[in-house]
């Protein structure tokens, strides 16, 4: 009966020593909240600054899991770097240790006094002031964790329960299974300062435990990831890769000091032992404090070797999607420039033919109310966009070993896939009006659907065009590109003049003027841009009047 009482009283005690450690971290968000948000929107890249703002945070509202939720919420907004999120986390392992030598206090005669705070706190309490309400929970919280500290003290102390614990712990006196218990603690409770705090208390009051001790924080530091993990789960890619990477580290350092500590633990705990009894806890907490640090020195060298090791491991789909995409470009290939260009050429009409199965979606969306390849549109005008930032970087890349004659190319095909990439858009726009069309419910007339049909069949037949000259430089074709462009323009201002001649005649919706001249500038705007394209293999802007005046080629320049 005894002992199922001293039971009791311990798992009291717990309750009100975690109890009073949520309401002492509540208070102190309530009151440097708001300024500790603020100040991770400002952190840089600097590693020690950060390490030192995440140690700073946690050791202020006492929490590493809500330091974690806030840096894998600033990851998912994307506005924190893998740099900047994974030295935050360092840093809140240092700062979480301060909890640890709070708890070591208790050993202490003064612990009484801590306690009686939680009176000062109550009476604040009664204030109209926001900050000293604020200031006094931090007080309640402060005694009552040490109220609970006391009673599960005073329970680690029943000599039933101490042999007990003895008993057990012995049982499984295997550091490694000591580590895996640590960890999976902390992983129940959410909270490596409640396991440490339980460790630090149980070992002081039987410092026979203390080896064990050892063992059961250093797997309360792996076990401390789990909030980290469980918020990374609902987070985008970076928040998991900055959670992987704490994982990765956390638990080889973990390994690592347990295999040391394992090795030289006979005369290290006969040293220990050497100490006085009350003094047992504060050791405790005291290595927790020289682990975490060690672990930020260890670690700071290899953040970036991390964040690599770390995109390989945790692969983003979509980038990944978009990645193959790419099917001639090479990084190998740019020791060798006159082959890399020949590829960049082979990218670009990949590129280009991308592109062009899109606009063909996107008009017969506009056109036909089909919106059964709007998803395909989207998800290749990712690949447009991903294959033109690519090929812009590798030909920077290129530039710098390339002959003049291959460096005059390459300057032409930064036009080209500007050009490209400005005929997907294009295609993303018909997507967007298509879509505000549908939810005003409208549509266009069957008479201006046939009208548009005879410029689609200009633009099919220009785009073949364009791809045949730059693909095999038929400059004898840029003639009838230029030809085929006039009769767009030409069209463009024919088919305006029949809408509104079709609204004055009540037998088109005034509502649909917008729609109708926007998609006609548009169709306008890609067959310049074909020719433009077409142009390219003359002229490195597209431009032919500057390079060919006077040979029968004319153009209005580049849109």
């Amino acid at each position: 009966m005894e002992i199922a009482t001293t039971i009791i009283k311990l798992l009291v005690g717990l309750v009100v020593f975690v109890t009073g450690m949520s309401m002492m971290s509540s208070g102190l968000k309530k009151s440097a909240g708001h300024r500790i948000k603020t100040l991770f929107r400002k952190i840089k890249d600097n590693r020690l600054a950060s390490i030192a703002i995440g140690a700073g945070t946690t050791a202020i509202i006492q929490s590493s899991s809500a330091t974690s939720v806030m840096v894998v919420g600033f990851l998912g907004a994307g506005v924190m770097s893998f740099i900047q999120g994974f030295s935050v986390l360092v840093g809140a392992y240092i700062g979480t240790t301060v909890t640890g030598v709070l708890v070591s206090l208790s050993t202490f005669s003064f612990s009484t006094f801590l306690m009686a705070v939680a009176f000062i706190g109550f009476v604040l309490g009664f204030f109209r002031s926001p900050s000293l309400k604020a200031f006094g929970e931090i007080l309640i919280g402060f005694g009552i964790l040490f109220f609970g500290l006391e009673a599960m003290s005073a329970a680690f102390k029943q000599t039933d329960i101490r042999n007990a614990l003895v008993q057990m712990l012995s049982a499984i006196n295997f550091p490694l299974l000591l580590l895996l218990l640590g960890v999976i603690l902390t992983a129940i409770t959410q909270s490596s300062s409640a396991t440490n705090g339980i460790v630090i208390v149980m070992v002081a009051a039987n410092p026979a435990l203390l080896s064990s001790g050892f063992y059961l924080v250093i797997g309360a530091t792996v076990g401390a990831i789990m909030p980290t993990i469980i918020a990374a789960l609902k987070s985008n890619v970076a928040a998991k890769r900055v959670t992987f990477a704490a994982v990765f580290t956390r638990s080889i350092f973990a390994l690592i000091v347990t295999i040391v500590v394992w090795i030289v633990s006979v005369p290290l705990f006969d040293w220990l032992n050497t100490f006085p009894t009350e003094d047992v806890g504060l050791l405790l907490a005291i290595f927790t404090v020289i682990y975490n640090v060690a672990f930020a020195i260890v670690v700071l060298p290899f953040f970036r070797l991390m964040e690599k090791f770390s995109t390989k491991v945790i692969r983003d789909k979509d980038e990944e999607r978009k990645r193959k995409a790419l099917r001639y470009i090479d990084d190998n290939l740019l020791a060798t420039p006159a082959l890399a260009a020949m590829q960049v050429k082979l990218e670009i009409e990949n590129m280009f033919n991308l592109a062009k199965v899109n606009f063909f979606i996107g008009y017969h969306i506009m056109v036909d109310q089909d919106f059964s390849k709007s998803k395909e549109l989207e998800e290749r005008e990712d690949q447009i966009d991903y294959i033109n930032n690519a090929l812009s970087d590798y030909m920077i890349r290129l530039s710098a070993n390339a002959e003049l004659r291959e460096e005059r190319k390459i300057g032409s095909y930064y036009h080209v896939i500007n050009d490209i990439e400005r005929i997907g858009d294009h295609a993303c726009n018909f997507l967007k009006s298509a879509t505000k069309m549908k939810s005003e419910e409208l549509a266009f007339s069957e008479t201006a659907k046939a009208e548009f049909n005879e410029m689609e069949k200009i633009i099919e037949e220009m785009f073949n065009l364009s791809a045949r000259v730059f693909a095999l430089k038929k400059t004898a074709d840029l003639e009838k590109l230029h030809a085929l462009e006039a009769r767009t323009d030409e069209m463009k201002t024919r088919l305006s003049d029949a809408h509104f001649n079709r609204i004055k005649a009540n037998l088109c919706n005034t509502q649909l003027s917008p729609f109708h001249s926007t998609f006609l500038s548009e169709l306008e705007r890609v067959a310049d841009h074909l020719t433009n394209i077409g142009y390219s293999i003359v002229n490195p802007t597209g431009d032919e009047e500057t390079s060919y005046r006077g040979k029968g080629y004319s153009r209005q320049g580049r849109s």
